[in-house]
C-alpha cells in the first residue's frame, strides 16, 4: 500500500504558503475587508510572554481562515520571516488525520533553521481526533513557537479546550456580522454616524438598512457579494447549512438519520424567536424529546441556533421549565430558507428580535444572562438575570403604538414594578428599553425610567459594544493568573 512522504506533505505546504516565495498572501486575501473583531485577536496571535495557543470558533463563513491569513498578512508587514509562517487546512485530504506533530516536524525538517519566532496557523482543527491533546501537546514541547487554531464546531472546541486545555488555550468567538460591521463592510453611509441623534435624523435610512441586514447581513460573503445576494437560497443552503448538518454534525457526534436533523432545524429556524417546547417539537415531528434535546444541543454547538431559558414574574426559573426559546443565530438564516421580509412584513417582528438577540451572542457569555420572562398575562423578550435579580430588560416591537399608548404594556410595568429595587439603579444605560419603529423618548413608571428607542438604533448600539467588549476581553486574559477553573479568562 503507498503511503504518503515528506516530500509530498512539505509540497502540499508550498502550496498552501505562497507567501513563502512570494513574500505575500493571496491578492482575494488581501482585497478582503478586516472584520471588527480583528484587531483583537491578532493582538492574541502576537502575544507571546504566555505559552498559550489560540483557539479561533465560529461558525461556518464567517471568516476565520480569512482572519488567519490576514493576520499573516499583519505579519510579514512587520517584518516577519515569510518561512516562519505555516498555515495548514486539516480538511486537506492529504493532511487528513496525521497527527499535529507529525506535520509540523516535516515542516521543521525542511525550515527548522530559520532564525526568528515562529507560528503555526491550523484551519478546521475539529476534525482531527483528540485534537485539544496533541495541540496541548505541542504547546508544552514547542516553546518558542505560537499556535493558533479555528474551527467551526463550539461544542467539540470549547469541551476539548476547557478540560485539555486549561491554562494552554485561550479562546476566541468570531460571530457572524454585527449590524454595526454589516453597515461598514458595505461601506453604508450610516457606518460613520456615531451620534445618536444624527441618527434618529435619518431613521428611515437607517430601518432600510436594518432590514437589508436581516436579510443579507449575516455573512461577510453575502453581505458583499451581488452573486450570492441573487440566490441566498442556495448559497446559505449548500455552502453553509447543509455542510453542517450533513457533513459537519454527523461526523463529530454520529448521527445517522440527518434528514430528521434538517427536518428539525428547518422548523427552528421557522420559529425562530418563538415559545417552544419539547413536547410540541415531538408531536410535530414524530421524534422523542430526548433525540430533539441531542439535536439541538449539537445544532448549539454548530454556531445555528442559541435557547433561551423562561423565567416567571419573581425572576426565577420554573421547576419544570417545558417552554423556552430558541433563536437562530443568524438572522439571514431564516430570509434564506422561507424568503425575505420587507419593512412592513407581518414576520419582521420576530425577525427583528432575532437580529436583536444575535448581537448578545457576540458575548460568550450572554447565554449565562439572557432571559425571557412570560405568564398568561404577557411577555418580557429579554431580561438580564444577576445573581437571581433582573438589572435591566428589553420588550422588542416593529410599531410605535406602545410609545403613543404605554398603558398598553401592562406586563412589562407590572415586571419592572415587582423589581423597581434593582431596575430603578442609576447606570450608564437605561435599565428598561422597549424599541420601536422610529420614534425615541423617556416615560418613567413607578420611579422608573423608561426609555423608548428605534429597534434599529439599538440593533447598531450593541453591536458596536460587542467589538469593544472582545477588545477588552482580549486585554484582560493576557495578565489574569491562569488556573483550571478559569482557565485565564475574565
Amino acid at each position: 500500500m503507498l503511503t504518503i512522504s515528506d516530500d509530498e506533505l512539505i509540497n502540499r505546504m508550498r502550496f498552501d504558503n505562497p507567501w513563502w516565495g512570494s513574500g505575500s498572501i493571496p491578492d482575494d486575501v488581501s482585497a478582503y475587508p478586516e472584520r471588527d473583531y480583528f484587531a483583537p485577536f491578532f493582538d492574541l496571535v502576537g502575544e507571546r510572554q504566555l505559552r498559550r495557543a489560540v483557539v479561533l470558533m465560529g461558525p461556518r463563513r464567517v471568516g476565520k481562515t480569512i482572519m488567519m491569513q490576514q493576520a499573516i498578512k499583519r505579519l510579514l508587514a512587520a517584518n516577519a520571516n515569510r518561512q516562519n509562517l505555516l498555515f495548514i487546512s486539516l480538511d486537506t485530504p492529504l493532511f487528513s488525520g496525521l497527527p499535529l506533530e507529525k506535520l509540523l516536524q516535516v515542516y521543521l525538517g525542511s525550515y527548522g533553521g530559520t532564525p526568528g519566532d515562529k507560528t503555526i496557523f491550523f484551519d478546521e482543527i475539529q476534525y482531527l481526533k483528540d485534537w485539544e491533546i496533541h495541540l496541548k501537546s505541542l504547546v508544552d514541547s514547542y516553546r518558542d513557537i505560537k499556535f493558533v487554531v479555528s474551527g467551526s464546531a463550539a461544542a467539540a472546541l470549547s469541551r476539548g479546550s476547557r478540560e485539555s486545555g486549561a491554562g494552554r488555550f485561550t479562546e476566541f468567538l468570531l460571530p457572524p456580522l454585527t449590524f454595526a460591521e454589516f453597515l461598514r463592510l458595505t461601506e453604508h453611509p450610516l457606518a460613520t454616524v456615531m451620534e445618536e441623534s444624527d441618527l434618529l435624523l435619518r431613521i428611515s435610512e437607517l430601518n432600510t438598512a436594518f432590514v437589508e441586514y436581516l436579510n443579507y447581513g449575516g455573512y461577510p460573503e453575502l453581505a458583499l457579494s451581488e452573486e450570492a445576494r441573487r440566490n441566498p437560497a442556495r448559497y446559505i443552503g449548500q455552502d453553509i447549512v447543509e455542510k453542517v448538518l450533513l457533513r459537519d454534525l454527523p461526523s463529530l457526534y454520529g448521527i445517522s438519520d440527518v434528514q430528521e436533523l434538517q427536518h428539525l432545524f428547518k422548523v427552528l429556524a421557522f420559529n425562530t424567536g418563538q415559545e417552544i417546547s419539547l413536547e410540541g417539537l415531538s408531536q410535530a415531528s414524530s421524534v422523542s424529546k430526548n433525540t430533539i434535546r441531542r439535536y439541538i444541543e449539537y445544532l448549539e454547538a454548530a454556531f445555528l441556533v442559541r435557547s433561551v431559558d423562561r423565567i416567571d414574574i419573581n425572576a426565577q426559573r420554573f421547576q419544570r421549565n417545558r417552554n423556552f426559546k430558541i433563536y437562530l443565530t443568524n438572522p439571514c438564516l431564516r430570509a434564506a430558507l422561507f424568503g425575505p421580509v420587507s419593512e412592513d412584513d407581518d414576520r419582521i417582528g420576530s425577525m427583528a428580535e432575532t437580529a436583536i438577540f444575535s448581537q448578545w451572542f457576540h458575548d460568550a457569555k450572554a447565554g449565562d444572562h439572557l432571559r425571557y420572562a412570560r405568564d398568561k398575562e404577557g411577555e418580557i423578550d429579554i431580561v438580564s438575570v444577576q445573581f437571581g435579580e433582573p438589572t435591566w430588560v428589553v420588550e422588542i416591537k416593529w410599531t410605535d403604538r406602545f410609545f403613543e399608548r404605554p398603558s398598553e404594556l401592562g406586563y412589562l410595568r407590572k415586571f419592572v414594578a415587582k423589581h423597581a429595587r434593582t431596575l430603578a439603579l442609576p447606570t450608564s444605560s437605561p435599565n428598561v428599553v422597549i424599541t420601536t419603529r422610529r420614534k425615541t423618548g423617556d416615560v418613567t413608571f413607578d420611579l422608573v425610567p423608561m426609555h423608548f428607542e428605534p429597534t434599529a438604533l439599538h440593533c447598531l448600539k450593541i453591536g458596536r459594544s460587542a467589538v469593544r467588549l472582545a477588545g477588552w476581553e482580549v486585554e484582560h486574559s493576557l495578565f489574569l493568573p491562569v488556573t483550571p477553573e478559569n482557565n485565564g479568562q475574565t
